[in-house]
């Protein structure tokens, strides 16, 4: 394999050990074995478990955002936005413990570069949303900014309840997630028209 290839294959073993699992579970020696290598080849494409973890998260966002990418097909934005929001919900489901430390900042995901990674993956998501604003007449200000990202924040914060045992369905979540956008976008346009 080319150095290239060798990576990739060590951070698809990654993505893989990353289902059910938090991010510090994750054994070098098993992705090691199931390469085919040794584990100290790992060091040698990784400077460290933390390096190893971050290209895993980037990779995992990479497909997430892939995932969850919204098709702007449609003509209503809202059956969109829960499009999307649905993919989300399952692919966190998923990774549902390597997703909860990351945005709980627990073990790998309290490096800052694992925090950067997090940041980036939001700064997509929050674009995406503003993208489709003028869709729905919404003008793009500070304050409707702010709002989307307080948004996906809340999308995840409701997110991580529900995986964590909150006593609501995937179709609850996923009208509350969904349903919260138009709300906060009203409110928002409402204040922007006050001032």
């Amino acid at each position: 394999m080319s150095p290239e290839q060798r990576r990739a294959q060590l951070i698809e073993l990654g993505v893989t050990q990353l289902a059910g699992k938090h991010a510090a579970d994750v054994s070098l020696d098993d992705v090691a074995e199931a390469a085919g290598v040794s584990r100290a080849l790992v060091f040698h494409y990784f400077e460290s478990k933390q390096d190893f973890y971050v290209a895993v998260l980037r990779e995992q966002s990479k497909r997430m955002l892939e995932r969850t990418a919204p098709d702007l097909a449609g003509d209503d934005p809202i059956a969109i936005l829960r499009q999307s929001l649905s993919a989300y919900i399952d692919y966190v489901d998923e990774y549902r413990e390597s997703y909860v430390g990351l945005l709980r900042g627990s073990g790998a995901g309290a490096d800052a570069a694992a925090r950067d990674v997090v940041a980036a993956t939001q700064a997509v998501m929050v674009e995406r949303v503003l993208g489709q604003a003028s869709r729905l007449s919404i003008p793009r200000t500070p304050l409707v900014e702010l709002s989307v990202r307080g948004w996906v924040s809340f999308v995840e914060e409701v997110t991580i309840g529900w995986l964590t045992g909150a006593d609501i369905t995937r179709e609850q979540l996923l009208d509350t997630v969904t349903n919260a956008l138009p709300a906060i976008a009203a409110v928002t346009v409402a204040q922007s028209l006050e001032h």
